[in-house]
């Protein structure tokens, strides 16, 4: 049985989600009417996964997730409206260390609810068997464990006269992840100099209106420039390309000049972003030797075929170890079928990379 914990501000929400998850065997439900209220149940009922309102009068969900993974770390859902600002604050959730998060259905959610149900109900049977780890401020941490500070970002104009100059790509950097995906990609992004000479081509299982924020976010910490894959773009060295969420991201060639573009979702790929279809899509215009796939922390299995493809034909993989994943699902695919070069911890994953693509 597992015990879930229903924080949210609106009594609709609370029936409407207590009665899907009634609906459903093996949960056992209770509900808070704001974050005091949680905090005082964390305690009491104990819950395995807590599902939480961002936005709710006298301690809002930011505030209340703060003090759950100070007090008594526990899996945490937000529920997340899909806007900019609340892009923004999902993804300091995600930092602070929320487990997931589904966003709610625009319009009357009690038309809608069935729309979340299939996506809640497996985030909360993946968060209540993953483990809660000491993730806060984790970045920090691996910068003083490498022993090096990530250099200062150029300023503006000097990274658009990089990107302007025709510089021949030596390879690139093909990322999946899903669940635990955007501290994840902090960490590893973070930890690479401005002058990482490879383009990182990233799906991130995400909505649409969340990947710019994180893109903005991401940007904003780490040395390399970090962008929303807006149009098809031609990509560049020391550059990483989020692919916008709700389609996939593809590669192809334009003469001798490597592109990457927005598609729309294709039949056959169940997740979006797609990792295995970035992965496909570079095989078809990129020598396997030129390019390295990394699979980190994420549910099911997406990226692992492609990415197996990639080993078998003389590419290099990094499968994230599973004592660091969130979910070990996608990475532990890779793994599985004997595809992964390399099975590192979070950590060791930008020093990986550094290792392979030396920096000039």
């Amino acid at each position: 049985m597992i015990k879930v914990l229903i924080v949210d501000d609106s009594a609709l929400v609370r029936k409407l989600l207590a009665e899907m998850l009634a609906s459903v065997s093996g949960f056992q439900v209770e509900t808070a009417r704001n974050g005091a209220e949680g905090l005082e149940r964390l305690h009491a009922f104990a819950p395995d996964v807590i599902t939480l309102d961002v936005n709710m009068p006298l301690m809002n969900g930011l505030a209340c997730l703060d003090r759950i993974m100070l007090e008594k770390p526990t899996p945490v859902i937000m529920l997340s409206s899909v806007t900019s600002q609340s892009a923004d604050e999902t993804l300091e959730a995600l930092r602070l260390g929320a487990f997931d998060f589904i966003a709610k259905p625009s319009g009357a959610l009690s038309l809608r609810v069935d729309q979340m149900r299939g996506d809640l109900v497996d985030k909360i049977r993946a968060a209540a068997i993953a483990r809660v780890r000491p993730t806060l401020r984790l970045t920090d941490r691996i910068r003083h464990r490498v022993g090096s500070t990530v250099a200062a970002k150029p300023p503006v104009a000097a990274r658009r006269q990089e990107q302007l100059a025709d510089i021949e790509l030596p390879g690139v950097v093909l990322v999946g992840t899903s669940t635990g995906g955007p501290p994840a990609l902090e960490t590893v992004l973070c930890a690479l100099p401005a002058s990482f000479p490879w383009p990182i081509l990233i799906a991130q299982h995400m909505p649409e209106s969340f990947t710019g924020a994180l893109a903005r976010r991401l940007d904003s910490l780490s040395a390399i420039a970090v962008v929303e894959l807006a149009g098809p773009t031609q990509i560049r060295p020391g550059t990483a390309y989020i692919a916008r969420g709700g389609g996939d991201m593809i590669v192809s060639r334009r003469g001798g000049a490597v592109f990457a573009a927005s598609a729309p979702a294709q039949i056959g790929y169940p997740w979006h972003p797609s990792a295995d279809r970035l992965v496909r899509s570079a095989l078809e215009h990129i020598p396997a030797t030129q390019l390295i796939g990394v699979l980190m922390t994420g549910m099911g299995n997406d990226g692992a075929s492609a990415m197996q493809l990639l080993h078998e034909r003389g590419g290099r993989t990094i499968a994230e170890a599973e004592e660091t994943a969130v979910v070990w699902g996608m990475p532990g695919e890779l793994v599985k079928a004997g595809a992964a070069d390399w099975i590192l911890p979070l950590p060791e994953i930008a020093r990986q990379l550094l290792k392979v693509v030396p920096c000039p």
